[in-house]
């Protein structure tokens, strides 16, 4: 017989946690699905409705205590990065894509962080970590348009290297700038000081890298079973030792898929692995928007719109400068801008990283603003990439949407 004080258990409180957080996320995607919005905001506005400051469903113990879910999420996106570092591909596309890519995403990352420091006076470690972040784009919404709409061409073909190559340079930005800020609390850069955790997250790269080219040894004559049960267990293990030493674990899971595919590993396993991670990743998006410091919007109000605009200019001169530099077409140079501004996944998972890194907040104004202007880019990313592809003349005309077919 169930008693109402089992309720309160501990192992019932976070069980249930979870059962109303999948089920949540859920059921707003049908919401956001007849809006034509991304998965993605669908799972923030949803862990803001059953948070702690709208319907108050999940209880604060509960959601403090779930930052490993962020750890394992991160660690299964950053894998997945990895599989776009395939040496041949990358060679035989030519430096091109890699330099708009470099462009595109460091544009924003000087932009953002100059107007904080200068313009509004914030801190130096706020400011940097915060121009990290905006360098990454989210590829969801871009290529959900591009599908749609049944683009093709070689606008389509860059759109789609550029963003699979934008979030490992915003990675690796991300954690350089991490070094630089836990150097004594970012308050005196001494050189020893930075060059050691540079110097323990080169050791966890090549980590990863030997971890991967295990896992393309044993891993791959696994039954399919086997191979993702490997390849999960490989992650954690990676994320786990990467957090004891205090060391962000996405280069180093990165690393894992970059060497894993290099080494002659299977694409299906990313894939599987892929298939085996949406529960896991709407956990993630929903505790992010259940974490939300919803009274802090309005401190953000200024700040976090100059952020959104300012992200966009950056996106923008970059993808153009690059594209000017490597002789693009123009359209291409003039519009691949357009549809890079969609961004969530992995600079929400950032911003959970950098909440932790600064004090007080600082911590909590970072998280508000990615999330905040996270919903916003992805409400009008799409219409922007649709904009992209009759501006270059990509598309002429509006095509019936692909119908989804059961796989």
């Amino acid at each position: 017989m169930l008693h109402l004080d089992a309720l309160t258990a501990p192992t019932a409180r976070v069980t249930l946690s979870l059962a109303i957080m999948l089920l949540a996320g859920f059921l707003a995607t049908r919401v956001t699905k007849k809006l034509h919005l991304p998965d993605v905001t669908g799972y923030i506005l949803a862990g803001v409705a059953i948070g702690p400051y709208a319907l108050n469903l999940l209880p604060l113990e509960v959601i403090q205590g779930m930052d490993f879910i962020t750890d394992v999420a991160l660690a299964f996106i950053a894998f997945g990065v990895g599989r776009y570092f395939k040496w041949n591909k990358l060679k035989s596309n030519g430096p091109g894509v890699i330099v708009v890519t470099i462009f595109e995403s460091l544009a924003a990352f000087a932009l953002v962080t100059l107007v904080m420091v200068f313009f509004f006076r914030l801190s130096l470690p706020f400011s940097l970590l915060l121009g990290a972040i905006s360098s990454a784009t989210a590829p969801a919404s871009t290529i959900m348009t591009i599908r749609q709409y049944r683009a093709k061409g070689p606008f389509v073909n860059t759109i789609l290297e550029v963003v699979a190559l934008d979030d490992a340079v915003c990675l690796i930005a991300f954690s350089v700038c991490t070094a630089v800020v836990s150097a004594e609390g970012g308050a005196r850069l001494h050189p020893l000081a930075i060059l050691k955790p540079i110097l323990f997250s080169l050791l966890s790269i090549a980590g990863g890298v030997l971890v991967g080219l295990i896992l393309s040894k044993t891993a791959d004559p696994r039954t399919r079973d086997h191979r993702l049960i490997l390849v999960v267990a490989a992650l954690l293990a990676v994320t786990g030792l990467c957090s004891a030493a205090g060391v962000s674990p996405l280069l180093s899971c990165m690393a894992v898929g970059t060497a894993y595919i290099n080494a002659g590993g299977r694409k299906k396993t990313f894939d599987q692995v892929g298939s085996a991670t949406p529960p896991i990743l709407l956990l993630f998006f929903v505790l992010s928007g259940a974490r939300l410091q919803v009274p802090m919007l309005a401190t953000a109000g200024v700040v976090g719109l100059v952020y959104f605009f300012v992200r966009i200019l950056g996106k923008y001169a970059g993808a153009w400068l690059g594209c000017a530099i490597t002789h693009a077409p123009t359209p291409t140079r003039r519009y691949l801008g357009l549809a890079l501004i969609p961004q969530a996944g992995v600079s929400i998972g950032l911003a959970v990283l950098a909440e932790r890194l600064l004090p007080g907040p600082s911590g909590s104004l970072v998280s508000t603003i990615i999330l905040s202007s996270g919903v916003l880019y992805e409400l009008v990313g799409p219409a922007c990439a649709k904009a992209s592809l009759f501006l270059s003349h990509t598309l002429v005309k509006e095509v019936p949407e692909e119908t989804e077919t059961p796989v």
